[in-house]
This record gives structure tokens, C-alpha cells and sequence, in this order.
């Protein structure tokens, strides 16, 4: 979500700081011609001034006419700006340097003709760092309401794109910092509202993994994440009530069951006494009991095996796996079934000793109650990156896709699978072994017919 939710806020954010920094960078641009615009037309009317009382029949006409072309000579000369007086018929009055005059077309000769018409020239169009124009400002000179001549000034631009430049380069940086600044005021924004969904995910796949005592500290993020961070709590505390009124009722119930049980299998044997050899209605009675005396055993085992934790111990799979099928290899033998194991020798994992035990003697014995006369049980032991697995499998009559999803299922048993002896609880009692260290079972099936069973164990411990 982190990942999602991060990028979509810097890029809200990215779009308000470029949203308010073109048009910042537009104003400054447009300021520094302006600021140009108004010093040049400062300097029209000085030398409008200057020029407004000279001409040919004037008294005094050497004298104002040469102060003019100075005042035009030193201010090219310092400014670098092209400045001239000229006539209504485009003639000059004065002007420096002396090979300018005005353009034929252009910028010039628009403002030209509309200083001619007793106004000053419109502001110039907008010069952007990267276009070397240049500025021109044209002013009437006007006497006794009649204009006499133009003053035009043409300028460079080096100077004005540079100081736009470097108000765009402040900018863009003024734009960095605010955009770093986001970012981590978006990390941490992010942060702290979705610690607590963490908190809540990791929880709740620790419960789904059968560690029912996770729980969630509600100590930060916004009000309503701690609020369902605590309704999660007590949800949690409710279903591991559940969960263990359920335990402890399968438990007491399955150890107060077997006294009565032992007592009507021992009444039964007596009963025997007075009846013939061979018996057939006592013999089924006699099976039955001892099923039931079984099935009292797996419920005790799988109450346990569901409320106990994992003894967690770095173990050889390869080894543990290897003594294993040495001790059902006489009961295969007796049933005329191979029995073989292959695979790495020697690889460790993490896993509890005891209950690894226990759900390989169930996994195999099943192997070799539903496999036939002269086929073959294989147990393969794998490493892979992250488990080890353990693959047991048989060359059975298997079972069918719908029947694959119910395995495991508490007493569901195949229906062709009926008159075989057993509980059907031995793999849930597996299933509930495993999950308590990491671990899981699947069942597939193994072409061409056949089982095929995987105990997966982790190969990093509780510390990771």
C-alpha cells in the first residue's frame, strides 16, 4: 500500500509546486521587462526634451543640436544601447553610432509609426531567456501640439535575460527544497497512517497462521486505525476464547469418554466368556470398541496438537526423515510394498523434532495402508531456497480433484476409502503439527495414479 499511496502523493504535490512555479517564473520574466521597459522610457523623454526646441531657424541651433548627439554619443557608448532623434520623413536629427538608422520593417519601424501619432510605442513582446531579442521604445517629440520628430532607443537584452535567468534558477531551487521537503513530509505522512494497517496485516496473518496470541499495540496513527486496531483485539481475544473452549471441550470430553469406554470393553470381554468361540457379533463389537478407543485418542492428540507451540530446533530433515522410513520399513515388508527413500542426505531446518515425527508416521503409514502388493512408496527429501520439503509418494488408487480439496478435513474420509481402518483425523492432527513450527501439507496427485504428500518445513528460524 506504502508503494501506492507515496508515489500518488508526491505527484500531487509535484503538480501544486509546478502549478505556482510557472506562473512565478512568467511574473519574473514579464517584472525584468518591464523593469527595462520603464527605465528606457525614462530616458525618451529626456532626450524628447532635449531635442524639442531644436531646429533650423532657432536661435542657438549649434549648440542644443551638438549637446543632443553628445548626450546620444556617451549614452551608447556606456549603455551599449542604439539611440537616435528622426525627423517625420525618417531623416535624422541625431543618432548614435552614427551607422544605425531605422529598419525598413520590424519592431522599429512600428514603434516608429505609432510614436508618430503622438503616443508612446506599445510595451515590446515578452523576450525570454533563450531568444536574443532586443527592446525597443520609441517617444514623440511634440511641440505646440504637433509631432516634430521621434525618439527611438533600441537595447539589448543580454543583461535582462541573464537577471531572468538567475530569478528562474532561485526559483527552480526554491523548487528542489520545497519538493524535498514534501517527500519527507509524504514519508512521514505515510508512515504514520499505515504503521498500524502493517501492524493490523502482520496480525492477522499471524492468527491465519495459527499464532492466535498476535495482537495489536494501538498506540499511534489516526484515531479511527487505533480504534480498529483495538475492535481487532477483541475480536482476537473472542475467537481464541472460542477456539479454546472448543480445545478444552474435545480434550475433557475424549479423557472422559475412554474410562466408560474401557469399562464396556472389559464388561464385553466377560460377556465373551459366556459365549461360544468365534463368536461373529462379539468379534464386531469388539472392533468397534477399539475403533472408538482410537478415535478418542486422535480427538485427545489433535486437542493437544492445536493448543501446544512448536519446540523450534535447527534439525538434519534428511536424517530425521531417513530414521523414519527405516521404522516402517518392516511393516512394508509385511504387505509386500517397497519402501524408499532418496533425495539430499543431509540438510537442516527448522523444525520440532517430535511433531516432524509424528506427521511423517502418519503421512507414511497411510502411504502404505492404501498402496497395493509389489508397488513402490518413494519419500524424497528436497532443499529449496527458503523450505525443505519432504515428498511421500504412493502408487494407491489416489484420489479425485474434489476429493484433494476435503484432505485434511476432521473424520472426512474417501468414500472408497471406507472400509479401510482408520479415524480420518490423522492428517488434521499432521496439518495442526506443522503449522504450529511454519510448516504445511498439500496433497496432489502423483501420475500415474497415486498419492503424493509434501510436508514443507522453513528453513530460517524465528528470528527471521
Amino acid at each position: 500500500m506504502r508503494t501506492r499511496l507515496l508515489p500518488l502523493l508526491i505527484v500531487l504535490m509535484a503538480s501544486v509546486l509546478l502549478a505556482l512555479g510557472f506562473p512565478l517564473a512568467v511574473s519574473v520574466a514579464a517584472a525584468q521587462q518591464q523593469r527595462v521597459v520603464i527605465d528606457r522610457i525614462d530616458d525618451t523623454a529626456r532626450f524628447a526634451a532635449l531635442a524639442q526646441f531644436i531646429t533650423e531657424r532657432s536661435s542657438g541651433y549649434d549648440e542644443r543640436l551638438r549637446t543632443l548627439r553628445t548626450e546620444l554619443e556617451t549614452y551608447d557608448s556606456v549603455y551599449g544601447i542604439r539611440a537616435g532623434v528622426f525627423y517625420r520623413d525618417d531623416s535624422a536629427m541625431a543618432k548614435a553610432p552614427a551607422n544605425w538608422g531605422l529598419p525598413a520593417e520590424g519592431e522599429g519601424r512600428e514603434a516608429f509609426k505609432e510614436a508618430l501619432l503622438g503616443r508612446r510605442s506599445h510595451d515590446p513582446p515578452q523576450v525570454w531567456p533563450w531568444q536574443d531579442g532586443r527592446v525597443v521604445v520609441a517617444s514623440p517629440v511634440v511641440r505646440d501640439g504637433d509631432v516634430i520628430a521621434v525618439v527611438v532607443l533600441d537595447s539589448p537584452t543580454a543583461q535582462m535575460r541573464g537577471d531572468t535567468l538567475r530569478g528562474w534558477l532561485v526559483i527552480a531551487a526554491g523548487e528542489v527544497v520545497a519538493m524535498l521537503v514534501a517527500v519527507g513530509a509524504a514519508i512521514r505522512l505515510t508512515g504514520w497512517v499505515l504503521l498500524p494497517v502493517e501492524t493490523l496485516d502482520a496480525a492477522a496473518h499471524d492468527i491465519a497462521s495459527g499464532r492466535m496470541r498476535s495482537r495489536v499495540a494501538a498506540s499511534g496513527g489516526p484515531p479511527e486505525l487505533r480504534r480498529l486496531a483495538r475492535s481487532f483485539n477483541e475480536m482476537a481475544d473472542n475467537v481464541e476464547d472460542v477456539l479454546e473452549q472448543q480445545r478444552a471441550f474435545v480434550a475433557d470430553a475424549s479423557h472422559q469418554l475412554r474410562n466408560p469406554l474401557a469399562a464396556l470393553l472389559l464388561r464385553i470381554e466377560l460377556l465373551a466368556l459366556e459365549l461360544p468361540e468365534g463368536n461373529e457379533e462379539i468379534a464386531s463389537v469388539r472392533t468397534e470398541g477399539k475403533r472408538l478407543g482410537q478415535v478418542l485418542d486422535d480427538l485427545l492428540d489433535l486437542a493437544l496438537a492445536e493448543h501446544a507451540g512448536a519446540d523450534l530446533q535447527l534439525t538434519d530433515i534428511g536424517a530425521l526423515t531417513a530414521e523414519r522410513v527405516a521404522s516402517w520399513r518392516p511393516v512394508a515388508e509385511e504387505k509386500g510394498v517397497r519402501l524408499r527413500a532418496d533425495g539430499a542426505p543431509a540438510v537442516t531446518a527448522w523444525a520440532d523434532p517430535i511433531a516432524l515425527s509424528s506427521a511423517l508416521d502418519a503421512i507414511i503409514d497411510n502411504a502404505l495402508k492404501f498402496t497395493p502388493e509389489d508397488e513402490e512408496v518413494r519419500v524424497t527429501v528436497a532443499s529449496g531456497s527458503e523450505y525443505v520439503t519432504v515428498v511421500v509418494a504412493d502408487r494407491g488408487p489416489g484420489l479425485t480433484e474434489q476429493e484433494l480439496d476435503r484432505v485434511g478435513d476432521r473424520f472426512w474420509r474417501s468414500a472408497q476409502h471406507q472400509n479401510v481402518r482408520g479415524s480420518g483425523l490423522g492428517l488434521s492432527i499432521s496439518k495442526a503439527l506443522l503449522a504450529a513450527g511454519g510448516g504445511s501439507l498439500d496433497c496432489a496427485r502423483h501420475e500415474p495414479h497415486g498419492l503424493r504428500v509434501t510436508v514443507s518445513v522453513p528453513r530460517n528460524g524465528p528470528h527471521a
